[in-house]
């Protein structure tokens, strides 16, 4: 394939002068981070949603009846496995049924898809079902079988359109074992992206001869986010340092993203990014000229990111689901509990909240431990009073985290808060400063949603223990631990147990290496127990046998001096969530 990058309208001027050739228009349309947005509702706050497969169904098939479907390539970019009770429905409760994103995903037409992190968290009983049970193949050239050295997953898929060649390869963030239990990833390892890529690009390019090159990463764009020693955002790398893609198509980080940026060597490449909850799609149209002996010739891409909010989903998509729309929606609607009071993750980042001490009270009972870790893993998350029913449980806890035991010193468990709340909270001179660390906007109109600089989702405070934390000292001074829960004494060299999740047990948000100091090689040894399904089910399973839920909290630490604290804590209140 020769590339040639020139305007289209020059292009068909040329074109209609070569009776033997012919344009050929290819649009390549991706979705990532779906987390079972398959439905356009979300079942855990029971209301309709801007996104959907459903949505994303009608938009392909319209595409599809206007440039014909041979000229429609369709790709998932991961991270379609976990988010929504609808798939947690099918991962775990419903194993009989065939999958229901491999249904999906084939009804729809998928013609490749890569491998998410968020996938691999379901393990390998879902994942190898899913992937088996789908036609279209599920792509990782990084994942790696240690039993044989090569890769578990199909590296890339070579999509045939109209006399075009397309190679797809496939890449997932390397990060994974810095997050999730080994069991979960059993015999895998997951290689460099940069050096598997340029392995792989050297092998399609020479056997393959595509005639467009993608690239179809489940990874991010900031290079400098690290777990351990590994790049967890590697895509833009890729993209700049391994000459020969066309397209590179990112997930992972949310984010949406349509840039042309120029490689090490002088190539244009197109980097798109949808970003989650099939909210909008990223295509791109490439045009080729294909002359009477079959070359092709790529002569231009455009990039776009369409979004689907306003598309009607598709009718027959939801024919097609209703049954398996009527599971879920029973399952999500059977009442488990009664709350005598809304709780919400609001409270959580001025101090002890209903909703964060429910689920460390949870942790500690569950576990047996000395002193229970968490944070609020949804930014703006709320359990109402009244009756309590399935779907609250993904509200209470997002994600599909086993829950730990480790072996923690004081010290640690020290520093490990120190970390935390520097992330979380500003070192502050006087009231008239912000208590929160929050974007560099935070004084615009506009802080909703997720103001805050870094992710709430590591923002962990303690149960089990009582301490304060002084806004005045620098980080390493702020914490001040008084004494254990019960008022006995807190001992720096003594060893505690501590539970805590499966994906911050393994390092994830590094609080526990680069807070408290631990080596990642030695935190596997640090565990002392785990619990063998996710915490949510263990949630549930508590609240089914006691179903009357208290909204109280453990009131065991708070943000000191209050003089200051008070007026800053009001006001970055109403910027966060309005008056």
């Amino acid at each position: 394939m020769k590339r040639l990058f020139m305007p289209l309208l020059a292009a068909g001027s040329m074109l209609c002068a070569g009776a033997a050739s012919r344009t050929v228009e290819i649009k390549l349309i991706e979705t990532s981070d779906v987390h079972g947005n398959y439905y356009p509702e979300d079942f855990i706050n029971r209301t309709p949603s801007a996104g959907s497969l459903a949505r994303v169904c009608s938009y392909v098939d319209s595409v599809r009846g206007a440039i014909g479907k041979e000229h429609v390539v369709l790709l998932d970019n991961g991270d379609i496995l976990q988010g929504q009770p609808t798939v947690y429905y099918y991962n775990f409760i419903d194993t009989a049924s065939v999958h229901i994103a491999s249904a999906m995903m084939d009804y729809m037409g998928y013609d490749a898809g890569t491998i998410g992190n968020h996938d691999v968290e379901t393990g390998h009983a879902v994942y190898d079902r899913w992937a088996a049970q789908k036609k279209s193949p599920t792509l990782g050239a990084n994942v790696i079988s240690t039993s044989t050295g090569e890769p578990y997953l199909p590296p890339y898929a070579i999509i045939e359109r109209d006399g075009v060649k397309i190679a797809v390869l496939g890449l997932l963030t390397p990060a994974i074992p810095g997050w999730l239990p080994e069991n979960l990833w059993s015999g895998l390892r997951f290689d460099d992206m940069e050096a598997t890529a340029s392995k792989w690009i050297d092998h399609i390019k020479k056997t393959e001869k595509p005639d467009l090159t993608v690239g179809l990463f489940h990874s991010g764009r900031d290079s400098t986010k690290t777990t351990g020693n590994t790049v967890e955002n590697a895509s833009l790398l890729v993209a700049r340092h391994v000459p020969g893609f066309d397209i590179v198509m990112m997930g992972h980080d949310h984010s949406p993203y349509n840039k042309t940026i120029t490689n090490d060597a002088g190539e244009k490449v197109i980097v798109v990014n949808p970003a989650n909850n099939a909210r909008r799609v990223a295509t791109v149209t490439a045009t080729f000229e294909v002359d009477d002996n079959g070359e092709a010739r790529l002569l231009g891409l455009t990039p776009e990111l369409v979004d689907m909010d306003g598309i009607t989903p598709d009718e027959g998509f939801m024919a097609q689901f209703a049954p398996q729309r009527e599971a879920v929606e029973k399952f999500v609607s059977r009442r488990i509990g009664h709350a005598d009071m809304p709780m919400s993750t609001r409270d959580a980042y001025f101090g002890p909240s209903p909703f964060m001490d429910f689920i460390h009270r949870m942790q500690l009972a569950i576990s047996g431990a000395d002193i229970s870790f968490a944070a609020p893993l949804s930014f703006d998350a709320t359990i109402n009073s009244g009756d309590i029913h399935v779907s609250d449980m993904f509200n209470l806890y997002k994600y599909e985290n086993m829950l730990y035991t480790m072996a923690l010193s004081g010290k640690e468990i020290k520093d490990y808060l120190e970390m935390s709340y520097d992330l979380w909270s500003n070192t502050m001179k006087s009231a008239d400063e912000h208590l929160l660390r929050l974007r560099d906007n935070a004084n615009s109109d506009d802080m909703t949603h997720t103001g805050f600089r870094y992710p709430s989702y590591n923002f962990d405070s303690a149960a089990g223990i009582i301490y304060t934390v002084d806004v005045t000292k620098p980080r390493g001074e702020k914490i001040t631990i008084v004494s254990m829960a019960d008022g006995s004494r807190f001992e720096p060299d003594a060893i505690y147990k501590v539970a805590i999740n499966s994906y911050r047990g393994n390092g994830g948000g590094n609080l526990l290496t680069q807070g408290a100091g631990i080596a990642p090689e030695e935190l596997s040894s640090r565990i002392l127990d785990s619990t063998d399904k996710d915490l949510r089910y263990y949630l549930m399973e508590y609240i089914i046998n006691h179903p009357e839920i208290k909204a109280t909290t453990n009131d065991n630490w708070q943000f000191t001096p209050r003089d200051i604290v008070e007026p800053a804590a009001k006001r970055d209140r109403e910027l966060l969530f309005g008056k």
